[in-house]
């Protein structure tokens, strides 16, 4: 019955839009999405058009980066392979408003804070489908685990962006775009070597057949010895040992063209990635605390063209997200007041069913209208041992719950204004409902010259672990609330960008965990508190004299309402800068970034640090290349959580073959 009541909006929202859009029918074109394509809102295309960055993250419908109302980051293919960086945290650490968190190297938990709000606050996608692990706390599991060479180009948008993508988009939303098939032949593959015994190799491939089916698929491996996680020298009890990490991904794409107005395809995500780590209780020095994390991501979808300014995507996906762990501590015993050897192993699955369906639907040439519904459901399985049994185990408890939602958008512009508006209703079983919205305004004050306003709403829904787990869950937890208001101007001409963003949120009802009594090992999730942030964002790029320029900075003032404490992890001042440029066959970039001091959890400091990376690659010729990139050149000893190490100077080479 719920799920009836719920959709009906839906269907409502989608024939408004219709009625509004068949009359236009004869009049406007809505044109098939392709990576190169101006928005459908957008005038005829010139050749500048063409060559201009396009995102859809920011709304659901193409458009120029430059016209994207939020704040909008676009990492592109040629930026990925360029670097070669390590994992998906080393591309994202350098981009505005982004702060990074590692209790290690790779493989490690990873936090990313986006313009200071909390890491579980921040939405991945992975080709439009959600990465939320429904035993988890958010992105602190699966960011680490992400590989470059499976990725064809990233898109970020900063801000409270829930009325378009629901629960977990509090701070905004990374989307991943997997390598999908392409109408000529390619493929790649490359060998790398460096610091820590790092090997990594892969191969891609992208086709399309003699009956108009595009193919694709991608593999690579990765293995490094690494370096110990923590940090002995604050923690006599760690174990020194080297903290490897092994991994490998596949992905894989098909689509065909059953004709020019319907498409169907499937897509396949995989990584598997075992990784050890450090506690401060290790006994054995043979003994290591490790983990194994699998992710599985499969869908199905048809894109159909019932007039010719209506589009309508159905998506069907399966999510799984398993991750065990097993380690070694000292215990102690308060009734016998002796210590003793023990071990804990934990194992957790998490499952996500979802159905997605997207419309859009083109007014007239300046107005594209957005409508769908979503339904989800998930289930959790938990199960925890200890040895000796002097707490109580867990064994193989199971949790299900349902989500869903309905959503509607409009996007256009009146001659020199330019509007984005969005509203979603969600439903998450056991959490309650939430209506949230966006407003967002732009003016051309000039060809190059905007300004830029916006104010929405968001919330952030317990996770089935927060709701339900036998020792720490509390199933009257409701959903964390967030409003956040931005001011900007930004300019645009030719390679030259620079946009300025004044910013502030304010969250209530953060779920937090809370100990029985002071001291207590034992509690339960509770909401708790209240946090908000402001700050200032300044990003910008440019051509100067054959270097490219792009640099960034925030200052913000991220703060805990009730104790007016700073939030841990996130620094009041970031910065970074890189300079690249062309010599012929040689490209080589230089890239410095700057974190100020911040404060850890039992008023521990972290202290400011500034890095610097270089990355190069010279072609040899069209299908062979060489590569290279140091980082942390000047070796700086630094955290980003208390008593965990850092990557040295690490230098890694390799080699690319491209057909």
């Amino acid at each position: 019955m719920q799920l009836r009541k719920t959709f009906k909006p839906a269907v409502l929202a989608v024939a408004l839009a219709g009625c509004f859009a068949l009359p236009a029918h004869a009049d406007v074109e809505l044109k098939p999405q392709t990576e190169a394509q101006v928005p459908e809102t957008q005038t005829p295309v010139t050749e500048e058009q063409t060559l201009a960055p396009i995102v859809v993250t920011a709304s659901r419908v193409e458009q120029l980066q430059k016209d994207a109302i939020p704040g909008t980051i676009l990492i592109s293919q040629e930026t990925i392979q360029q670097k070669k960086l390590a994992d998906l945290p080393s591309i994202l650490r350098s981009e505005a408003g982004i702060e990074i968190a590692r209790s290690g190297g790779a493989g490690a938990a990873t936090s990313l804070f986006m313009r200071g709000t909390e890491s579980r606050q921040v939405l991945l996608l992975i080709d439009g489908i959600p990465v939320q692990d429904p035993t988890g706390l958010g992105t602190v599991d699966t960011l680490a685990h992400l590989m470059p060479d499976q990725i064809d180009h990233i898109e970020v948008v900063k801000g409270n962006v829930s009325s378009i993508y629901g629960s977990g988009a509090v701070g905004g939303v990374i989307q991943v775009f997997t390598k999908q098939g392409t109408d000529t032949l390619q493929a790649n593959a490359f060998i790398e070597y460096g610091r820590y015994d790092t090997v990594k190799f892969g191969a891609n491939m992208s086709a399309k057949t003699d009956f108009g089916t595009k193919l694709a698929f991608s593999v690579a491996r990765s293995k490094t010895n690494g370096f110990s996680a923590m940090d002995a020298a604050k923690d006599s009890n760690v174990n020194k040992d080297h903290d490897g990490n092994r991994n490998v991904g596949f992905t894989a794409a098909v689509s065909h063209e059953i004709n020019k107005d319907h498409e169907i395809g499937a897509r396949l995500y995989y990584q598997h990635d075992k990784f050890q780590y450090d506690n401060a209780y290790n006994y054995d020095p043979e003994e290591k605390s490790r983990g194994k994390m699998q992710q599985i991501i499969g869908s199905i979808f048809a894109k159909d063209r019932f007039t010719s300014n209506w589009v309508s995507t159905i998506t069907a996906s399966r999510s799984e997200i398993k991750r065990n762990t097993r380690e070694g501590y000292t215990g102690f015993d308060w009734y016998t007041f002796d210590s003793f050897d023990a071990s804990s192993s934990s194992a957790y699955k998490g499952e996500t069913n979802q159905l997605q369906w997207n419309n859009q639907i083109a007014i007239n040439e300046n107005w594209t209208v957005t409508a769908g519904a979503e339904y989800a459901h998930e289930k959790a399985t938990t199960d925890a041992t200890y040895t000796p049994d002097l707490y109580s185990s867990s064994g193989g408890d199971s949790y299900t719950r349902n989500k869903q939602s309905v959503y509607a958008g409009v996007l256009g512009n009146m001659g020199a204004h330019h509007i984005q508006a969005n509203i979603r209703y969600d439903h998450v079983e056991d959490s309650g409902s939430d209506w949230t919205g966006y407003l967002g305004y732009a003016y051309d004050i000039t060809d190059e010259w905007k300004a830029i306003a916006n104010i929405s709403t968001s919330f952030q829904a317990p996770t089935m672990y927060q709701l339900y787990d036998a020792t720490n869950g509390n199933k009257g937890l409701e959903s964390e609330k967030s409003k956040a208001a931005e001011l900007g101007i930004q300019y645009a001409s030719g390679d030259t960008t620079f946009r300025t963003t004044v910013f502030e949120w304010r969250t209530r009802d953060l779920i937090d965990w809370e100990a029985d009594y002071p001291g207590a090992w034992t509690g339960k999730y509770v909401n708790t508190g209240k946090a908000k942030n402001y700050g200032v964002e300044l990003t910008g790029a440019t051509k100067l004299w054959g270097f490219n320029l792009k640099g960034n900075a925030m200052w913000q003032n991220p703060k805990n309402r009730e104790t007016d404490e700073r939030l841990l992890r996130r620094a009041k001042q970031t910065a970074s800068i890189e300079v690249g440029k062309q010599w012929g066959s040689f490209y080589g970039d230089i890239n410095v970034q700057h974190t100020g001091h911040r404060k850890d959890t039992g008023d521990k400091e972290l202290g400011s640090f500034t890095i610097v990376n270089l990355d190069g690659r010279y072609e040899i010729n069209k299908h062979l290349s060489v590569y290279g990139r140091i980082e942390n050149l000047f070796n700086k000893d630094y955290e980003t959580v208390y008593g965990y190490n850092q990557t040295g100077a690490a230098a890694y080479v390799g080699l690319n073959v491209k057909m």
